[in-house]
């Protein structure tokens, strides 16, 4: 049985969908202002696995990310590039989809616009207005926190601490209370507007996702994702903005990604710790970088450091000569084993998503497997268990099997650099890479992929 931490509940939970095998599932997407970075790697790269395995599972998942197309980031970084804030946010979100499609996070069913629903935020932001939950004052209407006692159940506090995500600071000496945020701000010279029947303005931060939920999804769904930082204010103001019209719970689960450390400290441009996806692919492959932040339980920190991420390597080679030096041999049946294995996989998953445990189970099992001859039957299942996990975990390129003239060429040189005929060895490379192969040696053994 699949068991999620819900963040509201504090514990972990069975999973039900509120529709049979049929979830929705929603994660909050980037402002984007400026290239994406690893901690925007961590959080979708994890939710990616989270979404693979439920399909893995057979459940039918409906992913929505939304994109804050419009925003205080956008408009000041714009001004700062003498660009237009819907020129600067599209090519940013273009950047985004490349880095995704780079980091193979391809689980995504649709990407949501803000700007694209600004109907949809007209109406959310009239229908609080005439329940009471919204006012107008100078600037533009804001939510009455005084009228939603809830505020604050996801969090356990209304009040901001450092690592909370800010997009818009709200502080006009007008509001109500001090928590009070915007849900529709009024057009200011030179800044983007749409023209509306609450006034010429943009949308606030919180109320573009409600908006766009409620279009997609409906007013109640399944699973609501995001990065930690996130819980406060974002997503208590989520709840406040949907529950004050429709008086039930926004989503059944709340999951939340932990934070990511950039050797040790808060990434941050000041302390020029800043990595962008990017910058993080020039020397870590999409394949390492997958393996670096699933090692690590989704809800757990991380901390980014060239010793954590050369280990993710060495561990990824580990998996790529395991499943190259694999050999049909006159040997043992351990069909059994790799029965056990997907049990064990399944498990460890089912416990909220336990990548790490799942991992240390396989590699547990590789360091056995190494050590025995094993038949062709068992051979077959241990492929289709890597074919299977990776449907998951999409750590490798699967290749089409190498011949075997060309694994007897590199089991010859693996002899000849056994015997320190470096002169044999080199001739072996080079015949190799004459049919159209390349042989990378690591520490536990020897890679062959395709030129």
């Amino acid at each position: 049985m699949l068991k999620l931490y819900n963040t509201l509940k504090r514990k972990k939970e069975k999973f039900i969908p509120l529709n049979g095998k049929h979830v929705k599932f929603f994660v909050c997407g980037p402002t984007v202002y400026d290239y994406s970075h690893i901690g925007h790697a961590k959080t979708y790269i994890q939710f990616d696995v989270i979404v693979k395995y439920l399909r893995f599972k057979k459940y039918n998942v409906f992913y929505l990310q939304n994109i804050t197309d419009i925003d205080d980031k956008i408009i000041n970084r714009a001004k700062e590039l003498n660009k237009t804030p819907i020129e600067l946010a599209y090519e940013n979100e273009k950047y985004y989809y490349e880095d995704m499609k780079n980091l193979r996070v391809n689980s995504i069913n649709k990407y949501a616009r803000a700007t694209d629903y600004i109907n949809e935020i007209v109406s959310q932001v009239q229908r609080l207005i005439k329940l009471g939950y919204a006012y107008k004052i100078k600037d533009g209407y804001y939510f009455d926190l005084s009228k939603f006692p809830a505020y604050g159940k996801l969090s356990g506090r209304t009040t901001l601490e450092a690592e909370d995500s800010v997009s818009r600071i709200d502080d006009s000496k007008e509001k109500r209370n001090k928590g009070d945020f915007c849900l529709w701000k009024f057009h200011k010279e030179g800044e983007p507007y749409w023209n509306s029947e609450i006034g010429m303005g943009r949308p606030g931060w919180h109320i573009e996702d409600t908006a766009i939920t409620e279009k997609e999804l409906g007013q109640q769904y399944d699973i609501h994702g995001g990065a930690r930082d996130l819980i406060f204010p974002h997503h208590e103001a989520e709840i406040a903005q949907m529950e004050a019209i429709t008086k039930m719970p926004l989503v059944k689960c709340w999951m939340h990604i932990g934070f990511l450390n950039v050797r040790d400290e808060k990434m941050s441009k000041s302390l020029g710790n800043f990595i962008t996806i990017r910058d993080a692919l020039k020397d870590y492959s999409p394949e390492a970088l997958r393996l670096f932040f699933i090692s690590t339980h989704y809800r757990s920190p991380i901390n980014f450091n060239e010793k954590s991420l050369e280990q993710a390597k060495s561990n990824l080679n580990k998996i790529k000569s395991f499943l190259i030096n694999l050999k049909d041999e006159d040997g043992k049946d351990i069909t059994k084993v790799i029965i056990n294995l997907k049990k064990d996989f399944i498990t460890n998953m089912d416990d909220d998503f336990n990548t790490p445990r799942a991992l240390a189970s396989i590699f547990i099992f590789m360091n056995k497997a190494n050590k025995l001859k094993i038949n062709k039957k068992s051979v077959k299942k241990i492929k289709e268990f890597f074919n299977d996990i990776n449907k998951v975990f999409d750590i490798l390129i699967i290749e089409e099997e190498i011949p075997k003239e060309i694994i007897k060429l590199a089991e010859e040189r693996k002899k000849a650099r056994k015997n320190k005929d470096w002169a044999l060895s080199d001739s072996l490379r080079n015949k190799i890479k004459s049919k159209g192969y390349l042989i990378e040696d690591t520490d536990s053994g020897y890679i062959l992929k395709k030129r």
